[in-house]
């Protein structure tokens, strides 16, 4: 059935997590953990398809994990024939979003792109580095090896973040042959970056609780005592930094 093949293709992907990604988790929770420690603050920018979401503000995850994205809109449309068009407005506005931002250095910035090739995550993490703020990025090799990137530079995720994280989701994400379609269907990638994000965010819990500074958790909003915990939470991760 279906649903098993599914599960058999989730298993794949977190048994090449655990046999291959754990020395790549360490380094990024390490940097996350000197960031958090020295009055540098963690940034998630979007992993795809909302996947982030499930890291900020959660029940049992990191306080010190904030939403980053900047978007622009300009009402200056055009006729056709005039050609004014400008290819490279969604990467200065990238640029100039980091330049504005709260981004300084020794902050990290997570952010994703299952091909790699897309031009928007490329330059948000070139310009970071020209920033001095470190990048985590996840991606899928397999697929990346497989396609050109969109960027000016010729350049994909993997070549311009500090930490790569390969979330092992095939060439075209889809896993599962399902009779009468003529491709494979059904991604594993969402599964994957999900995972990979809470692996990450546990190991840096664990790191700063043996640091002696354990960091501000979030605890279920829906709990009879949620929104007071959660009001404490907030206070202490504003107050500390972590």
């Amino acid at each position: 059935m279906i649903p098993m093949k599914y599960l058999e293709a989730v298993r794949g992907v977190l048994a090449h997590l655990e046999n291959s990604q754990l020395p790549a988790i360490e380094r990024a929770s390490e940097l996350v953990v000197h960031a958090l420690q020295n009055n540098g603050v963690v940034y998630c920018w979007e992993i795809g398809h909302g996947i982030q979401g499930d890291f900020i503000h959660r029940a049992g995850g990191l306080a010190a994990i904030e939403h980053f994205h900047c978007k622009i809109d300009l009402a200056d449309k055009s006729p056709l024939n005039q050609n004014r068009a400008n290819p490279n407005r969604d990467l200065e506005t990238i640029r100039f979003g980091v330049q504005t931002s709260n981004l300084r250095v020794g902050d990290v910035l997570v952010l994703g792109s299952v091909s790699g090739k897309n031009r928007v995550p490329v330059e948000l993490a070139i310009a970071c580095r020209e920033r001095g703020v470190k990048t985590i990025g996840l991606t899928s090799l397999a697929y990346t090896k497989k396609v050109e990137s969109q960027h000016p530079s010729g350049k994909k995720l993997c070549d311009v973040v500090d930490v790569v994280i390969d979330n092992g989701a095939p060439y075209g994400d889809a896993t599962v042959e399902i009779p009468g379609y003529a491709h494979k269907l059904l991604p594993v990638s969402g599964v994957a970056c999900a995972t990979i994000g809470h692996m990450l965010w546990g190991r840096v819990m664990e790191q700063m609780a043996a640091a002696g500074k354990p960091a501000t958790v979030f605890q279920s909003l829906n709990r009879p005592t949620g929104v007071e915990d959660l009001k404490k939470a907030e206070q202490q991760y504003n107050e500390r930094g972590y």
